[in-house]
């Protein structure tokens, strides 16, 4: 990575994404032992997608008058707060406003350096600069899940009670927070690209985006149905202890830490479509299977086939974002685009909890399934490549 921007937004990336997978581990459990029902547990996971549906959708209109590093740093700031609000919460709604505050940061932060990316990225290689970034947030959320186990089992030994370890381990996320603020302050400049005199033929949204917004919304909101439920599920079936389930889960944070770039140069070289159209296929296939698990080495397996098919299809769907965005409407386009993910993220957990409650425990990953099956299908039928694939001589 030679640009300093992206090296800088990669490192900030990184360190602040040290409490993303444990928090998908262990908010579903600790829900559990204050007494949540899956319902609930579902709603922890729709609050963090409160804040970006509201304001996605003008956030990156305004980004795009006003530059992209005052919502970056925001975002960053918000992150921080969060943690130590996580560190203090020992209620449902206490863990639910937390999770507000994380969704404030997750609205600036995302879409600040999806456009920052867009912005400084060549054509040829946005599959792979947007891998790097998906690459820093597996890297961080691996190396800070491990610390938080690590820190999980020694505080097991040494308090009485959960909720001090959870204020113990959550105080802890908050340096790394902190670091990502100082080194997004210091080392990740402005990045809008002047803006034309020009009347700009392109518009923020087009049909093609129009299109993926739809795919991206029952698509998002189909996948997050289900991973709050996936904790509670592994629980009540295998019996699996939140050690085991983050055993299992390592191939799968191993490939999502190294893969994401390699695919996104697959993106760059033979074009979008068929890597976005492949991972939705991947993931419909592992979760039609996970309801008939019996062992932590199938769940394993299924999980790494899983981020395979996310490590092809994310990159490329946002390199084809910026391959139909106009030059001053970046923030505008990923803004829009990423409206379409959080509304459907804000309806999925709940209504994958209340199917898991009402219709059966396996139901929303047969739903999950059909989902993202449809919705390859529509990527291959309705999707039009905006670029050629770069030839490659023999």
């Amino acid at each position: 990575m030679k640009d300093p921007t992206l090296r800088n937004l990669w490192k900030a990336i990184f360190w602040v994404s040290f409490p993303f997978g444990i928090l998908s581990f262990v908010l579903p459990i600790y829900g559990r032992q204050l007494g949540a029902s899956a319902l609930e547990i579902g709603g922890f996971f729709s609050a963090v997608s409160v804040v970006p549906v509201i304001v996605r959708p003008f956030l990156g209109r305004i980004m795009d008058r006003w530059g992209r590093r005052p919502f970056l740093l925001m975002g960053l700031i918000g992150y921080a707060i969060a943690m130590v609000v996580f560190s203090f919460s020992n209620s449902i709604l206490q863990l639910t406003i937390a999770r507000f505050i994380q969704g404030l940061g997750q609205a600036f932060l995302w879409l600040a350096a999806f456009t920052i990316v867009a912005d400084v990225a060549q054509e040829t290689g946005r599959g792979y600069d947007f891998g790097l970034i998906d690459e820093a947030v597996s890297r961080g959320a691996i190396i800070g899940t491990t610390a938080g186990f690590l820190a999980l089992f020694s505080l097991d030994q040494m308090v009485s009670t959960g909720s001090q370890v959870w204020l113990i381990l959550f105080a802890g996320y908050t340096i790394p927070a902190l670091i990502a603020l100082g080194i997004g302050w210091r080392g990740v400049p402005e990045t809008r690209p002047p803006r034309s005199g020009e009347i700009i033929q392109s518009q923020p949204l087009s049909r093609q985006l129009f299109t993926l917004m739809v795919i991206v919304f029952f698509t998002g909101a189909s996948s997050t149905m289900i991973w709050p439920l996936l904790m509670i599920f592994l629980q009540d079936t295998l019996g699996a202890e939140v050690w085991g389930l983050a055993i299992a889960y390592l191939p799968a944070a191993l490939i999502s830490a190294f893969l994401p770039s390699r695919m996104g140069k697959l993106a760059d070289r033979f074009g979008r479509k068929r890597p976005m159209a492949g991972g939705l296929i991947l993931g419909a296939l592992a979760s039609l299977f996970i309801p008939n698990l019996r062992s932590l080495g199938a769940l394993a397996m299924l999980w790494a086939i899983e981020t395979i098919g996310y490590t092809a299809a994310i990159p490329a769907e946002r390199a084809f974002v910026a391959d139909i965005a106009g030059e001053d409407f970046r923030g505008a386009s990923y803004g829009l685009y990423t409206f379409a993910y959080f509304l459907g993220a804000l309806i999925g957990p709940i209504a994958g909890g209340w199917f898991y409650d009402r219709a059966g425990p396996a139901v929303p990953f047969y739903i999950n399934a059909c989902v993202l099956a449809l919705g390859s299908f529509m990527v291959l039928i309705f999707l039009r490549e905006t670029r050629h694939p770069i030839k490659v001589s023999s």
